[in-house]
């Protein structure tokens, strides 16, 4: 028996003899190896802090003392070490262990987040509820890795912390250098020189030779740009940033060794305070593999080959689609710019920065400040191009609303893993962004079916000069790209029917619908499929169709709230067309981790599924319909 098969609990990590550490290491990476190679997932985050965890459950009692992680990625280890070793194997699977922090599998999981520069706040928040009540014998832990203090949301919460001496509070800041990729910006700077050495005059010497070439933006506290005032000194090392925000500094400590961590997080618990603990890490550490990919040391791999480390072939995705045609939008274009939120390769615009290196800018992780930079960049005369996940967008809602909409600034932003994501669980679904865009004045919104309509509107999103565009789509492999066979305004019209339904197929859900027509034609049931293309507005031609049919559908894959199923159902009112409307999309709950078609099954979002309910919703009206006026307005062409 290995010795993590001993480990049911964090107080058996406690037991063990500071000799059987090391072991227990290695057994750790080689069961993220084997498993993560299977069902893929984030391998190089969890790789760097074993020892760190380790020491974390031998220093703290958990759950008493909440150990939180900035961002969950990071907590596999974690769930090894509090119960979960047998399960480990389901990671990612439906009906197993979540990716991230999980509420629901454990009371060691306190939060479940996947959003980066959050948990410094939730245990702000946590330590001045325990002091309120009086147990201040417990401690908060929060671990965060040096790319999420790019975040700006982090340095709230510090400016907080900072202020509060009494806090049962230990910050641990997990070094290694990177998020995704390298971390950027200025205190990406500061923390690198001291990776590089501890002496302070080399260290004086490299900033000396280089604060030239130092960027002004990106520099995250304000004592430092005040710095030059008390002298280079004070603004050379993360000890002296930290404590002149008069919070106590502990390191840099080795990462790795799993003792030297133990030392120094006891001695941080000891002052009874606010404490920042740096600890220098290596991402993928223990897998030469990991170690070794240039990119983002096995980040988040797709299911791989323990042996040689080569990812199983990916299939031609949405994301090769957009890179590409970015590539030729900026050779045709001098004046589109991209912006990236620390996210360069996951959304495609690697290609795009290797072709126009000037041309790219990377906010870290940071899409509040990437939003409002894009306005500036535009008010400047040029088009941005701001890639993001879908679920990412939600924290630059304002700055997209106010800084970018207000000013009508042509802002493309482009939206990756919209809809449904699946294995990445509830933080990762893209469901909310059709709902929160329909908000905002002068946005357009696109949402293309297949990879030629990428093509086509993210050409035409970068020609909107007046105001911003958004353009959006799924995770994953691209389907058969699906012609028109007609136009109807500037929608495309997919399937012409009689005057029984009209389906409204909203992006990637044109084939679903185009499935669910066929079925209702088996039924008797006729039905027209249009793709709008353009989302917000709506087409006007919209009007007529729907006049001429006796029930309008809309599937979409986002939230049934405030989505496009409520825009098309406010258009057709206005308009006095009192044809009914039905909307299928995703249900305004937080949805499990599974496979994305398996989702999609789950909510009814087949075409199967379309075809029954809408047969259904047919056969409850059928005495209205056949007098309805729809009867009397002939088919639009």
């Amino acid at each position: 028996m290995g010795i993590l098969e001993t480990i049911k609990d964090p107080l058996d990590v406690k037991r063990l003899e500071a000799g059987e550490l090391p072991a227990l290491a290695e057994e750790i990476r080689e069961l993220l190896v084997s498993t993560v190679a299977r069902t893929a997932g984030h391998l190089g985050p969890n790789l760097g802090v074993v020892e760190l965890t380790i020491a974390l459950h031998r220093v703290f009692d958990s759950p008493r003392d909440p150990i939180l992680f900035d961002t969950g990625h990071q907590s596999y280890v974690h769930k090894l070490l509090t119960g979960r070793a047998g399960q480990f194997g389901t990671l990612r699977q439906e009906g197993g262990l979540s990716g991230y922090p999980s509420r629901a599998e454990s009371e060691h999981d306190f939060i479940e987040n996947s959003h980066a520069s959050t948990v410094l706040s939730y245990a702000d928040g946590l330590a001045k509820a325990l002091v309120l009540r009086g147990e201040t014998d417990r401690t908060v832990v929060g671990v965060i890795g040096d790319g999420a203090l790019t975040g700006g949301m982090a340095w709230e919460a510090l400016n907080n912390i900072a202020g509060r001496k009494d806090l049962p509070l230990i910050i641990v800041v997990n070094d290694n250098g990177r998020s995704y990729s390298p971390t950027i910006g200025g205190l990406a700077s500061h923390l690198s020189s001291l990776r590089m050495t501890q002496g302070y005059e080399h260290v004086l010497e490299l900033v000396k030779n280089n604060l030239g070439r130092v960027p002004v933006v990106g520099t995250p506290l304000y004592d430092t740009l005040h710095g030059m005032k008390k002298g280079l000194k004070d603004i050379l090392t993360p000890q002296a940033m930290f404590e002149d925000l008069g919070l106590k500094y502990v390191g840099p400590i080795d990462g790795h060794d799993e003792g030297a961590v133990e030392a120094a997080l006891r001695r941080a618990r000891a002052f009874r305070g606010p404490v920042i603990v740096h600890v220098l890490t290596r991402k993928g550490n223990g897998y030469a593999h990991a170690e070794n990919h240039d990119e983002d040391c096995f980040h988040s791999p797709q299911p791989f080959d323990v042996e040689t480390g080569e990812e199983r072939p990916k299939p031609h995705s949405w994301t090769n689609v957009f890179s590409d045609q970015m590539v030729k939008i900026g050779a045709e274009r001098k004046d589109v710019v991209a912006i990236t939120a620390a996210m360069l390769h996951p959304t495609g615009l690697a290609a795009f920065a290797e072709a126009y290196p000037d041309r790219i800018y990377d906010v870290g992780i940071a899409e509040q400040h990437a939003l409002t930079s894009a306005a500036g960049l535009a008010m400047g005369g040029l088009h941005p191009v701001v890639a993001v996940y879908a679920t990412f967008l939600n924290r630059a809602f304002d700055q997209l609303l106010m800084d970018v909409a207000l000013h009508r600034q042509p802002v493309t932003v482009v939206l990756d893993r919209a809809g449904v994501t699946g294995d990445d669980g509830p933080s990762h679904n893209g469901m909310w962004d059709l709902s929160i865009l329909q908000v905002i004045p002068g946005l357009s919104v696109a949402a293309p079916r297949d990879g030629a309509r990428l093509r086509e509107l993210l050409a035409e999103a970068v020609g909107i000069e007046d105001g911003p565009s958004v353009i959006r789509f799924p995770k994953g492999a691209l389907p058969e790209d699906v012609e028109a066979v007609g136009k109807l305004g500037e929608m495309d019209v997919l399937r012409a029917g009689d005057a029984d339904v009209l389906l409204v197929a909203v992006g990637p859900m044109a084939e679903i619908c185009l499935e669910a027509a066929t079925l209702l034609d088996a039924q008797g049931i006729s039905a027209t499929v249009v793709d709008p293309r353009w989302v917000k507005p709506l087409d006007r031609a919209l009007v007529l169709a729907a006049a001429a049919h006796k029930l309008v559908v809309v599937v979409e894959d986002n939230g049934r709230v405030g989505g496009v199923g409520d825009a098309v159902a406010r258009l057709l009112r206005d308009a006095d067309v009192d044809v009914p409307v039905r909307t299928y999309g995703i249900p305004q709950r937080f949805l499990d981790h599974a496979k994305r078609a398996k989702i999609l099954s789950e909510i009814g979002l087949t075409g199967q599924d379309l075809a029954r309910q809408i047969t259904e919703a047919v056969a409850r009206r059928s005495p209205v319909m056949e007098s309805h006026p729809a009867r009397l307005v002939q088919p639009t062409d």
